[in-house]
């Protein structure tokens, strides 16, 4: 099926590019942010050689959404989606860290834990836990933004403020405004039936100073959803808990003993699995939204893009 791995538009008044591991993020005038998702797998901070069909489309339509469910608690770069994959906002100049939030001990979390580190980002975790099991009280666990072809890697609060990477002042607002987001994400994730498990937030400075909410929100990629229904009765079972989240891609890469590590190679997806993937990607929206999934017209995707770009920005 036709898909969106790369784009190489030159769109009105366009300073630069820079292209991350999903998304790609032209500069208009130094004023405006045009980002396309485009429809890669990204995994273990490796991107896969196939793209997924809609995954674009999905990520970008549950980030907008939850952009606008959560302005009036959290400021954010966001100003219109002139198309499907598409969001334009206020150019800003990233935060270099990734507040990750975690209310249960799972995915990265429960590696380490059970690797032994009791102390995840400065963060001292009690012992006795098991895999799934929630924390007395959310934890954060930041992350350095790494740099292209790069692994992110935990760093504590003390080592962010210490060396620079941002000031205290800021880091506390950056801190109240992860909480608050995440906050309201569990409320919103507990309507449809949902649990918010961790997620990870990244926030910018715009030209006039004020920090705000770029990037992703509470996508399948960015956070990891259990379902409510029977999560005490699977965890006083053992069993696995029932997820929606990007963890699927990755236990199948583990299965097929990829994660990453130099010399591993990436296992072949043949397109019976890209199609499950997409179809997940799928389920994933219509749970998390709580709405169907329209499907956009992918015959030509880059003219649909472009044009829908130009559009907007010759108004």
């Amino acid at each position: 099926m036709n898909t969106i791995t790369s784009t190489d538009f030159n769109f009105p008044n366009q300073k630069s590019v820079y292209r991350g591991k999903v998304r790609e993020v032209y500069n208009i005038n130094d004023e405006l942010l045009v980002m396309i998702a485009t429809d890669r797998l990204s995994a273990f901070d490796v991107v896969m050689p196939k793209g997924i069909p809609y995954k674009g489309q999905i990520l970008n339509q549950i980030a907008t959404k939850f952009m606008r469910l959560t302005e009036d608690i959290v400021p954010n770069w966001l100003i219109d989606t002139p198309d499907p994959n598409v969001a334009v906002g206020h150019l800003c100049e990233p935060f270099k860290v990734e507040m990750v939030i975690r209310g249960y001990l799972s995915g990265h979390a429960a590696r380490e834990y059970a690797a032994g580190k009791r102390v995840l980002c400065g963060v001292e975790l009690p012992e006795g836990l098991k895999e799934n099991d929630k924390f007395p009280a959310p934890i954060i666990t930041p992350t350095t933004k790494a740099a292209n072809g790069e692994h992110d890697a935990d760093i504590s609060r003390e080592e962010i403020i210490t060396n620079g990477i941002v000031t205290e002042e800021d880091y506390k607002v950056l801190e109240q405004y992860t909480r608050d987001l995440f906050q309201r994400g569990t409320e919103i994730a507990a309507s449809r039936g949902l649990i918010l498990v961790d997620t990870k937030y990244e926030f910018g400075r715009t030209k006039d100073g004020k920090i705000v909410l770029i990037d992703e929100i509470h996508t399948p990629d960015s956070s990891r959803y259990f379902y409510a229904e029977g999560y005490q009765q699977r965890q006083n079972r053992g069993d696995v808990q029932k997820q929606l989240s990007k963890e699927f891609v990755r236990q199948w890469l583990i299965a097929n003993d990829f994660q990453g590590k130099e010399g591993q190679q990436i296992p072949h997806m043949d397109d019976a699995y890209i199609a499950s993937v997409s179809e997940r990607y799928i389920e994933l929206y219509e749970k998390i939204t709580g709405e169907q999934f329209a499907k956009a017209d992918i015959g030509d995707i880059h003219n649909r893009i472009e044009k829908n770009v130009v559009a907007f920005l010759n108004k």
